[in-house]
């Protein structure tokens, strides 16, 4: 599905993604009517992946509900990338037509001594640089080499720029939780509308 601009509509997809390797069912809500809460459910078999989505719906303040049978069997690979496919494709759906927004964001989130920066293009040009400073193997069952495999697959999926970097840390989990955090703010930032409805950008168009 895909939405025009409204400057009162809610901006919500529901995408599907069925492979050999994976099975997901994703529904992401970037806005909300007054007084309806967010819905938060993850499943994806990896239950620190699920940590991360979810910080990032919540700090995002979007409703998200994402299943995904993998081949959990192998590795997490497939898990994990096609997950953040699935709610990268979902993210550019729900946004429509990319006017009335501000289209860059950024954050910086704290989680005790770990400090993340995430900085967001809404471009159709997908992109991303990211230094996470993780050093631990594995955080939970999540492979910590796929995090920013996650990062690097959103903005695949979204057709957004995206560069996140752990500025300082020492322990993993808060390091890796911090930086999704960061993301967080920086699409809350992004996705804000305006009254114009133009296109935020030089060239008066950007292509989906």
């Amino acid at each position: 599905m895909s939405a025009s601009y409204d400057s009162k509509s809610i901006r919500t997809a529901t995408v599907t993604r069925k492979t050999a390797e994976t099975n997901i069912s994703c529904t992401l809500t970037l806005d909300h009517a007054p007084g309806v809460k967010q819905d938060i459910s993850i499943k994806t078999g990896i239950g620190f992946l699920d940590h991360m989505f979810h910080a990032l719906a919540k700090h995002g303040m979007m409703s998200l509900q994402m299943t995904c049978e993998g081949d959990l069997w192998i590795d997490d690979h497939h898990t994990a990338e096609d997950s953040a496919l699935a709610l990268g494709e979902a993210f550019k759906e729900a946004l429509g037509e990319r006017r009335g927004i501000r289209r860059w964001g950024t954050g910086f989130a704290p989680l005790d001594e770990a400090l993340s920066r995430a900085v967001l293009d809404i471009s159709s040009r997908p992109y991303f640089c990211g230094d996470l400073q993780l050093k631990r193997e594995k955080i939970g069952d999540l492979s910590t080499e796929m995090i920013p495999h996650v990062f690097q697959s959103f903005a695949q999926g979204a057709g957004v720029t995206l560069h996140v970097d752990v500025i300082r840390g020492e322990n993993d989990h808060h390091k890796a939780e911090s930086a999704f955090k960061a993301l967080a703010l920086a699409i809350r930032e992004a996705i804000q509308r305006d009254d114009t409805g133009e296109v935020p950008s030089t060239k008066g168009v950007l292509a989906l």
